[in-house]
């Protein structure tokens, strides 16, 4: 992989601009601009260079793959300004098959000139490759895209569950398995999606298992295992409505998640949920009220990672909060015990817990105690477990950035800056947003290079998205 540093990028990207224009305004192809960009920067991938041969920015590029889709009569995929970055930036990176198509099909360019034109892709080419004859094409209603998509998977999952409480209203084991199945797709997919879009599909599928709930026919059986799939389904909603800044319904949501918990007797659910509860609070100034929660929840929680996670989650950063080091030491003694005690190690999906996150709730604790290099050191923990651009990734570096605020200001704000580059405003959660502003504030008293450029970023964020696609009050 090749690496270059971001001044250069700079300069490579205002070269290729300057070449794009002259070569538009004189009528040249987009082949022949793109040729010319790359003789010119021989570093940029091919990728790039036809992206902006045709004069565009990736928000232009994921709109008009949005457009393309809707055109098949699907939803539009998740495609994002970090992903189409990635592509661009490290060869080592490909977009899927589905992507390339439709990168293909936008550009109007085939594999090859993308620099897509790996082994798999020769079969996908046909007489008049992706050129604008296969455009024109694709908006006839009979073709239809030849791979799946994440974003028309992610209703296909709630479509099923109501297909199969069709046939049997009043539930059965094959409705549990499926609903099991929709909250383990919802979790482990629960950073690919924006929250309110989740938010959504996950509201519809509750809506769909509490109507089992009132039949008469059905048995307690099914009855329990429906209870506790509403309770986690409410469970992802309380997590989700938090990262959209939405603490009154986060609480309502994780309330009623504790309350079917305790119902199905499933323990776990009911400690995340207090555990969740505790984080509410901690993030509403409430730290003795969240410490209560977070004791709650450890008082009922399984043994191994269960009482890992709540102990790292809300004992913690609510400790912490409270000046409390040495029982936030021990706190954290006790997390790392449960896990080495734990045969499964970590668990994936939002309801379980990783290396990353352990790090970044050690290292968040850190700071608010004062241990400034000790933050550090487990916020860079963190960053390398983390994949770049993920919501996690984001927490890290903002951890970083405010650990690194005082001695190092100009790398603070360069680190977020970038954040605010790689993650989408839509994708932006609310924990972020407040770092973020945290960090502006911090930063507000100093001149260093990047600080007034990012305050300025921060200041022009669009107002979070709520759980119903509505803007929030900022």
């Amino acid at each position: 992989m090749i690496t270059v540093s971001r001044s250069r990028r700079v300069v490579m990207r205002k070269t290729a601009e300057q070449i794009s224009e002259v070569g538009r305004r004189q009528g040249l192809s987009t082949e022949r601009i793109a040729v010319a960009i790359s003789a010119r920067v021989p570093e940029m991938a091919p990728l790039e260079a036809w992206r902006l041969a045709l004069g565009w920015s990736r928000s232009a590029t994921i709109a008009h793959v949005g457009a393309l889709y809707r055109s098949r009569g699907l939803l539009p995929p998740g495609l994002s300004q970090p992903m189409l970055c990635r592509w661009e930036h490290h060869r080592s990176e490909w977009p899927s098959e589905e992507y390339a198509e439709a990168l293909c099909t936008v550009y109007e360019a085939r594999p090859d000139q993308l620099g897509l034109d790996r082994g798999s892709m020769g079969p996908r080419q046909h007489r008049g490759g992706y050129s604008a004859p296969a455009v024109k094409a694709c908006a006839t209603p009979a073709r239809e895209m030849r791979t799946m998509t994440t974003a028309a998977g992610l209703p296909a999952v709630r479509e099923s569950l109501h297909l199969a409480l069709l046939v049997e209203p009043a539930g059965s084991s094959t409705v549990v398995e499926l609903a099991e199945a929709a909250i383990e797709h919802y979790a482990l997919g629960y950073s690919k999606h924006p929250p309110a879009t989740l938010f959504g599909e996950v509201h519809q599928a509750r809506g769909l298992l509490s109507q089992a709930l009132t039949q008469d026919q059905i048995s307690e059986t099914v009855a329990t295992d429906v209870r506790r799939a509403v309770g986690w389904l409410s469970a992802l909603m309380g997590n989700l409505a938090f990262h959209l800044d939405d603490y009154t319904g986060a609480r309502a949501h994780l309330a009623t998640a504790v309350t079917y918990g305790d119902r199905a007797g499933d323990a776990r659910l009911s400690a995340w949920s207090w555990g969740a509860q505790a984080m509410v609070a901690r993030a509403a100034g409430h730290h003795t009220t969240a410490l209560t929660y977070a004791e709650r929840a450890a008082s009922i929680a399984p043994a191994g990672l269960a009482r890992a996670q709540i102990s790292a989650w809300a004992r913690v950063p609510s400790l912490a909060a409270l000046g409390r080091d040495r029982d936030t030491d021990g706190a954290l003694v006790e997390a790392t015990r449960e896990l080495e005690a734990d045969a499964q190690g970590w668990a994936p999906g939002r309801f379980g817990f990783d290396a990353a996150e352990y790090a970044l709730h050690e290292a968040d604790a850190q700071r608010v105690l004062g241990r400034t290099d000790r933050a550090r050191a487990c916020a860079e923990t963190s960053l390398a477990a983390a994949t770049e651009a993920t919501p996690s990734w984001a927490a890290a570096s903002l951890v970083m950035a405010q650990a690194e605020a005082a001695e190092h200001p100009a790398d603070a704000a360069q680190r977020a800056t970038e954040v605010l580059s790689l993650i989408p405003a839509d994708r932006l959660r609310a924990t972020s947003r407040t770092r973020l502003a945290q960090l502006a504030t911090v930063l507000g008293t100093t001149d260093a290079s990047g600080t007034e450029q990012l305050r300025e970023r921060v200041r022009a964020l669009p107002p979070p998205i709520g759980p119903h696609g509505e803007a929030m009050s900022a």
